[in-house]
């Protein structure tokens, strides 16, 4: 993505959050109806920095997620040698996405795409007084929000350019948030839902080399950012359940210690 269009994707995002607080403020005002998501925003987001960099430090500082990384970046390096131009050279020979499925997969894969669909979930969520669905979809969002920090931090440090001659190609942005999404999905709902997510992140990472927006390069490293953030944060965060009930540990010591689980559900 060129500097052009992160600007552009910055304005849109800040229009767009200007458009939606006018909507909760006059939401708010109403004496007869209380607002759950304006309350629920409000505690969420005076948090969220913290939360983001605890997360941040939980993912980052993990031996695994380290060398899944560092392979991925030095995969990036070798590819970017000689197997990006050439993969490059052969996809502009034979494009698979023209118009309507490019655009399609374009807009399905934009980051700020997922940020609107899991600001939607999360604003159903809270007005039902949904804590689950709630705390996931700002699970989702905290997810969301590391991948992309990091991604346009290290696109401002690389700065190097797409086969189509765009500025800020490592690593793709478009790959790295939609397999977040699928990673995030795949840990709260497993691989009936996270199969499908997969499926549909390859294809957005696959439109993104086949139409000269990024190097396969940028594509690799974005898909394994995606997956480690998106996995770390949503295994941290999710509740281990069982016939609708929360499993949680137990321990007690009554006439003996006794050491097991507990089974919580809400009415």
């Amino acid at each position: 993505m060129g500097k052009r269009e992160c600007n552009g994707l910055w304005l849109r995002v800040i229009l767009g959050g200007m458009i939606l607080a006018n909507g909760l403020a006059a939401r708010a005002n109403e004496p007869s109806q209380e607002s759950y998501f304006l309350n629920s925003a409000k505690a969420d987001l005076a948090d969220w920095p913290d939360r983001i960099l605890e997360d941040s430090g939980d993912t980052f500082f993990r031996a695994d997620n380290i060398c899944a990384l560092l392979l991925a970046g030095g995969a990036s390096i070798a590819m970017h040698q000689n197997a990006d131009k050439e993969i490059a050279e052969h996809l502009d020979k034979d494009a698979t996405f023209h118009g309507f499925a490019d655009e399609s997969l374009n807009v399905l894969g934009f980051p700020g795409t997922h940020f609107a669909a899991t600001s939607l979930w999360y604003a159903l969520a809270a007005e039902r007084q949904d804590k689950f669905n709630k705390e996931r979809a700002w699970t989702m969002m905290t997810a969301l929000a590391v991948t992309g920090l990091v991604s346009t931090g290290l696109k401002a440090v690389r700065d190097n350019e797409t086969p189509n001659d765009r500025s800020w190609a490592w690593p793709s942005g478009h790959t790295s948030s939609s397999f977040t999404v699928a990673s995030v999905l795949d840990e709260f709902y497993g691989p009936k839902v996270g199969i499908p997510a997969y499926v549909l992140a390859s294809v957005v990472a696959y439109r993104m080399m086949d139409t000269g927006d990024h190097w396969a390069s940028d594509v690799v490293f974005g898909a394994t950012l995606g997956w480690v953030v998106g996995h770390t944060i949503a295994g941290k965060h999710k509740n281990l359940e069982f016939a609708g009930f929360k499993v949680l540990p137990y321990a007690g010591t009554a006439e003996a210690t006794v050491i097991g689980i507990g089974l919580i559900k809400e009415f």
